[in-house]
C-alpha cells in the first residue's frame, strides 16, 4: 500500500487506530503496586492531574496546599489519599483513570498554557471535550509532530526522565551540506557551548540540492536540541518534525488532530518503563 502524505510528511499506511473519541474514558489497568500505601503528597497531586511534582512543591511552598484546612508546608509528607486536601481553597478529586493521548501539534503555538505575548498556544489548537491535560515535555514554537498528552502528572514526569530510555524520533528539513559520516558521530555525543548532549542516531534520509532531510532518534529531549546540534553542524533547520514519541507515532493524524491511546496499548507500554 503506498504511503499517504500527512502535510508534506510521508508515513506508511496502517490499520486505523486510536480514533476513540476523546472524551471516553480509558483505564490504564490495574494499579502498580508502587502505589499501594502512604505517598508523598507531591506524588499524589501530580497523579491527580493537578501539576508536576516540581511545581506541587513551589505550590506548597506559596502555601496553597492544605489539609483538612491547614496549609502544608513540605512536599514530603506521606498520605494514604487526598481526602481533606485543598489547593487555592478548592477540593482536589480523586485521581481519575490514568489516560493518554496523541496529538499532531501545529507549528507557530507554544506548548505552554498561556503566553504574556499572545501567541497562540496548544491549548488554542485542542478540540473540545479533552479533560484537563498536560503536555509530555515540550515542542518549540515552529517544531511540529507528535505532543504526547496526559491526565497524569507522574506519568508525564516518568515519559520526560532521560533514564527511562524512552525514544524521540524526529525528521527535520535542512539547507547546507552534510556527510553521513559527520551524522554518524553524533552517536558519540557532542558539547556545544558547555551543554552536552547525548547520543544521537542520525541519518540523511535525502538530498534535493542543497536541501536535505535527515531522520534522527535520541533520547534525553534537552531544549531545541535537534536545532542546536543540526546548527552545530552548520546546518539551517527550516522544518522540524517529530513523527513518534516510544512506540506512539503521528500516523493517521493531521495538524490539530488529537487520538486517544487505547487502554491496552497504553497499559502495556507502562510495564516497559524502567
Amino acid at each position: 500500500m503506498p504511503p499517504e502524505r500527512t502535510n508534506g510528511l510521508a508515513v506508511p499506511q496502517r490499520p486505523a487506530r486510536n480514533r476513540r473519541n476523546p472524551a471516553q474514558g480509558a483505564r490504564s489497568g490495574p494499579p502498580s503496586p508502587r502505589d499501594a500505601g502512604p505517598q508523598r503528597i507531591a506524588k499524589l497531586l501530580a497523579r491527580a492531574g493537578i501539576a508536576s511534582r516540581r511545581d506541587v512543591e513551589r505550590m506548597i511552598a506559596d502555601g496553597r496546599v492544605a489539609l483538612n484546612g491547614e496549609a502544608l508546608t513540605t512536599p514530603a509528607t506521606l498520605l494514604e489519599s487526598l481526602t481533606g486536601v485543598t489547593v487555592d481553597g478548592k477540593p482536589v478529586r480523586a485521581p481519575a483513570a490514568t489516560r493518554l493521548w496523541r496529538f499532531y501539534k501545529p507549528p507557530s503555538c507554544l506548548t505552554a498554557e498561556r503566553d504574556p505575548k499572545g501567541r497562540p498556544t496548544i491549548y488554542d489548537r485542542l478540540p473540545s471535550g479533552l479533560p484537563r491535560v498536560v503536555p509530555v515535555g515540550r515542542l518549540d514554537f515552529m517544531t511540529e509532530g507528535l505532543l504526547l498528552l496526559t491526565n497524569d502528572g507522574e506519568l508525564k514526569r516518568q515519559l520526560e526522565l532521560p533514564s527511562t530510555g524512552v525514544v524521540r524520533r524526529y525528521r527535520a528539513r535542512a539547507f547546507g551540506e552534510v556527510t553521513q559520516a559527520q551524522l554518524e558521530a553524533l552517536s558519540e555525543g557532542v558539547e556545544i557551548e558547555g551543554v552536552r548532549y547525548g547520543s544521537i542516531d542520525a541519518n540523511l534520509e535525502r538530498r534535493t540540492g542543497r536541501n536535505c532531510w535527515i531522520e534522527l532518534a535520541l533520547t534525553e529531549g534537552k531544549n531545541r536540541e535537534v536545532r542546536r546540534v543540526l546548527a552545530f553542524l552548520g546546518l539551517q533547520v527550516s522544518r522540524l518534525i517529530r513523527t513518534s514519541y516510544g512506540p506512539f507515532t503521528i500516523e493517521d493524524l493531521e495538524p490539530g488532530q488529537v487520538g486517544e491511546v487505547q487502554r491496552e496499548e497504553l497499559f502495556q507500554f507502562r510495564r516497559t518503563l524502567a
